[in-house]
């Protein structure tokens, strides 16, 4: 088996949003700004190989957006899941299996799908079955004014459309690499693989532990819908991870 780290984006958010109500004095010790309040964001997907499978965890933002939606994401470099599988793992969209979703976000899920010719939607990744919690796509469809925004039908309903699209009832053993835990604080059904490699344990956390600094349970990103309930997730995870060495 093979892990592979996939830098699909590299933009910028406002650090109030990155770090709630953590006090801007306390973190720009650990999480420096620039001279407009925002920090530095890196969209890592992950790439598992092993036997004849390559799944792919979550796709960043792609760029079928309009400009005046890009202009508040502050993007800059090199930017877009299809050029980062070619230099990281010199794969082309073809070649992956599977794409599992940790949740629906547009900064997560928008790279599946792209517009082709006429601004037709197209799949990306065409060969692939694609996997998310069938809680979160409820939610998608009915969320809160709050996080609505970060939810586009054109990034789900090609899915839907293709027959591809599986759905993850409850936490499971997806096969005999990988499991799939359920996180409720970030948004409602996000997917937490847990990865078996050799005797050891890799965790892809998303959005539930989004930067080094959110290691500290109370660096909580002020879009989380549950804040309490990010925190409680997070320090019970932390437990797990140090008792079993993940």
């Amino acid at each position: 088996m093979k892990i592979t780290t996939l830098h699909a984006d590299y933009w910028k958010m406002d650090g109030g949003v990155a770090f709630g109500v953590v006090p801007k004095s306390i973190w720009r010790k650990i999480y420096p700004e620039d001279e407009n309040n925002l920090v530095s964001i890196t969209t890592r997907c992950l790439l598992v190989s092993y036997e004849n499978k390559h799944v792919l965890f979550d796709t960043g933002m792609g760029d079928k957006r309009g400009d005046k939606y890009y202009q508040y994401k502050f993007r800059f470099g090199n930017r877009g899941i299809k050029p980062a599988l070619k230099k990281s793992a010199n794969l082309s969209p073809s070649k992956i299996t599977d794409v599992i979703f940790t949740h629906l976000h547009d900064d997560h899920v928008g790279g599946a799908v792209y517009h082709g010719d006429q601004q037709q939607p197209k799949e990306m990744f065409f060969n692939a079955r694609y996997w998310c919690s069938a809680r979160q796509l409820n939610w998608a469809y009915d969320s809160n004014p709050r996080e609505s925004a970060a939810f586009f039908q054109d990034n789900i309903l090609p899915l839907q459309n293709s027959g591809r699209l599986i759905l993850i009832d409850k936490e499971c053993r997806w096969d005999e690499n990988i499991s799939l835990r359920l996180f409720n604080g970030h948004t409602r059904g996000q997917i937490v693989p847990v990865i078996s490699i050799g005797a050891k344990t890799v965790v892809f956390m998303a959005d539930v532990i989004p930067a080094m600094a959110s290691l500290s349970p109370v660096y909580v990103p002020a879009v989380d819908i549950e804040p309490l309930e990010s925190i409680h997730e997070k320090e019970t995870f932390l437990e797990e991870a140090c008792e079993n060495n993940y």
